[in-house]
Parts: C-alpha cells; sequence; structure tokens
C-alpha cells in the first residue's frame, strides 16, 4: 500500500476515534455535584428498573422460542411418529433441518435487528415461527413436517443472538453473564413447562378430531403469535430512544456505558469492514469451537430426554402424562445452578475457572449417560449434563 494512502486511512481512523471520544467528553453529567455514595445509589436504581422493564419480556420470548423448537420431542412420545409414518431417521432428519436453516441465517439476524429496531424485528420474527409451529400440528405427511422444522429454524435464528447483543445495548461487561444467564435459564424453564404443558394437551386427544402431538403445536403456535402481537409495544429499543427512561437516566445509561468501553452504547453503522475483521480473527474460530461444544449435546439432551424418561418402563399409553412430567426436574435443577453460576461469575469477573468446573460435572453426566443402558442411571446423567450445558 503506498504511504500516501496508509497515511490517510491512519487519520481517517484518528479522526474517527477522536469523534467517538469527543461524543463521550461531551456528554452531559446528570449528577454533577453528587458524592460517590449518593452516584452508587442512583446507579443501583437505575439498573433495578433497567431489570425490571427489560429483562422479564425477554426471558418470556426465549421461553417460547426454546419450548417450540424442543416441543416437537414430546410430541414424538405421543405417537406423532406413528401418525404421519416416520422413521428414527427421518425423525432425526427433522431435528437436524431446524439447526442448518439456524446456522445460515443466524449472522444476519443483528444487522436486522439494528436496521429494524428490535421493537420491530423480534415480533415478526415471532409471527413466522408461530406460524411454523402452527403449520407443524397441521402436516400431514414427514415431508411438510420438515418443511415446517427448516422454516422454524429460519425465523427462531434471530432470536438468541438479537437479544444478547440487545442486553449488550443497556449493561456494562461486568453486568451482563448475569442477565444473560437470567435470559438463557428460561430455556431450562421452558423444559419444564414443556413437559407440564404437553402433559396437559396430550389429554386433548381427539378433540376436534385432531391427536393431542397434534393440539401441542397448535396451541403453543397460536400463543406464540399472541405474544408477539403483545410484543410491539411490550419490547424496547436502544437507550436513547427508551420512552420508559427519562433524559436524565438517557444520559446515565450511555455514560456507563461509554465509561465500560462499550460501543454498543451508540448507533454503529454497518461496514463490511468489520465483517472481514471478524473473519480473519482466529478468536472468532476457536470461539466456534468452544461454543460448538455444549451446544450439540444441548440440542440433543432437550430433543432426547422425553425418549430417554420413556424408556423407564412407563410404556403404557396411559402412562404418557408421567413421561412429560418426568422430563420437567432436570430442567428445573438447570436453571438453579445457571443463576448461582452467573452471580458468583460476575461478582468474581472469571468465565474460564466456572466453565471448566462445569465441563467436568458435564463430562460425568456424559459417561452416565453412554456407559450404562439402565434408563435411571441415563435419567440422573441427564441432571448433570444438563447443568453443565446451560451455565
Amino acid at each position: 500500500m503506498p504511504s500516501s494512502s496508509r497515511t490517510n486511512n491512519i487519520s481517517a481512523t484518528v479522526a474517527e476515534n477522536m469523534t467517538s471520544l469527543s461524543a463521550v467528553i461531551v456528554r452531559p453529567d446528570p449528577d454533577a455535584g453528587l458524592s460517590e455514595s449518593e452516584r452508587a445509589a442512583v446507579d443501583r436504581k437505575l439498573v433495578r428498573r433497567l431489570d425490571l422493564v427489560l429483562l422479564p419480556w425477554l426471558c418470556f420470548l426465549y421461553l417460547l422460542a426454546f419450548l417450540d423448537r424442543t416441543n416437537i420431542g414430546n410430541a414424538k412420545i405421543d405417537n406423532m411418529a406413528n401418525d404421519i409414518i416416520m422413521s428414527n431417521l427421518g425423525y432425526s432428519a427433522t431435528l437436524m433441518i431446524f439447526f442448518v436453516a439456524y446456522s445460515a441465517f443466524e449472522p444476519v439476524a443483528n444487522v436486522l435487528l439494528k436496521r429494524m429496531r428490535p421493537s420491530i424485528f423480534l415480533p415478526l420474527i415471532m409471527v413466522g415461527w408461530g406460524g411454523c409451529m402452527t403449520a407443524m400440528g397441521l402436516v400431514k405427511n414427514w415431508s411438510g413436517l420438515m418443511a415446517a422444522r427448516f422454516f422454524l429454524g429460519v425465523f427462531e435464528s434471530g432470536l438468541f443472538p438479537g437479544v444478547n447483543y440487545f442486553i449488550s445495548c443497556w449493561y456494562r461487561r461486568d453486568e451482563f453473564a448475569l442477565r444473560a444467564a437470567l435470559f438463557f435459564s428460561f430455556a431450562a424453564l421452558a423444559g419444564s413447562f414443556g413437559g407440564l404443558l404437553a402433559a396437559a394437551i396430550s389429554t386433548m386427544d381427539g378433540i376436534g378430531g385432531f391427536a393431542g402431538w397434534r393440539w401441542i403445536f397448535i396451541l403453543e403456535g397460536a400463543l406464540t403469535i399472541v405474544v408477539a402481537i403483545a410484543s410491539f409495544w411490550m419490547v424496547q429499543d436502544f437507550p436513547d430512544t427508551a420512552e420508559f427512561l427519562s433524559e436524565a437516566d438517557q444520559e446515565r445509561v450511555l455514560r456507563r456505558l461509554d465509561r465500560d468501553k462499550q460501543s454498543s452504547a451508540h448507533h454503529e453503522n454497518f461496514k463490511m469492514l468489520y465483517v472481514w475483521q471478524a473473519l480473519k480473527d482466529t478468536k472468532t474460530y476457536l470461539a466456534m469451537v468452544v461454543y460448538m461444544g455444549p451446544m450439540m449435546p444441548l440440542y440433543s439432551l432437550s430433543l432426547f430426554l422425553p425418549t430417554i424418561i420413556s424408556n423407564l418402563s412407563f410404556t403404557d399409553p396411559s402412562q404418557i402424562i408421567k413421561n412429560q412430567l418426568l422430563s420437567v426436574p432436570p430442567y428445573a435443577v438447570a436453571a438453579l445452578v445457571t443463576i448461582v453460576v452467573s452471580v458468583f461469575s460476575d461478582r468474581h469477573r472469571k468465565r474460564g475457572i466456572y466453565n471448566m468446573g462445569l465441563a467436568c460435572v458435564g463430562i460425568f453426566g456424559f459417561i452416565l449417560l453412554v456407559a450404562s443402558s439402565n434408563p435411571i442411571v441415563q435419567y440422573l446423567g441427564a441432571f448433570f449434563w444438563r447443568c453443565r450445558h446451560l451455565c
């Protein structure tokens, strides 16, 4: 590169950084004149308000998303495979096709989120996956189920990365783990709630000419669409446009993120430069490998736990409800462990040591799952395995 071009690029970068720096410097301080203890009290009150307004609805949305992507496991043990003539290999393919679509469309999610705003983007994709879920209850054959699962993956791909980015636009890095854990722990509650809900819905077998497993998809899909409509008003956007905050509180949120050196506090324009920087960074690929480790067994257990439970000799049709209810305890324990670990992780500002410790817990659970054919031992292993992969 010619030296003049390099100099121009450096100058442009410096100018851009100086512009950002000046924006931080000139930002007004609404707490000027307050003591450190008074500032801390104001900050705690602000964070509590953010928690109460932002997190409950986002957690509820993820509960629905995880419920909708994993309830096929509950439907399977409620005679779905027999009704649409699906082999074990066909069932595995319906699980896989969701993740093919999910992984293919997930990278563009945050770009669309920023361009459309969270209050528009998140409800729209919810309407999409709610419609796919309802369609799964109406399919006549395996091909129809495959198509519905593919588009379910397309629409659900935007929620998890979108919400994690959204949380980073409101909280400091030392506050992020707990909030993300609260959000992610609702996957565990979805497993618990899913078992309870599937058990209740299964009793509708025959109503309207539909089998119980069809009602699981239809009712849960309809619920998602209703919640999606409400989300147009319930989901917030970014701090500088938040209507539930005063102008002073908006400034406080932005200032605390500026001090934490988080660029997500500001509206960033999309640049291909950022894409190339990520693709050339070896940490991107290391993170992908690390993340694949827990994610593959996480979903395999979520989708096959009902099958493991059905092997506990509860094979009589009258015991189907008992099978559904037994999927609750592993998720409930995992939710509790997730919250406890995130609290200590934020407090000590350490991530690796907790991940390594919980990896050992997961390994123990995995050994129980693969080394024994006893369903009771496998069920016990599910507790340890689930705790590791939600933390």
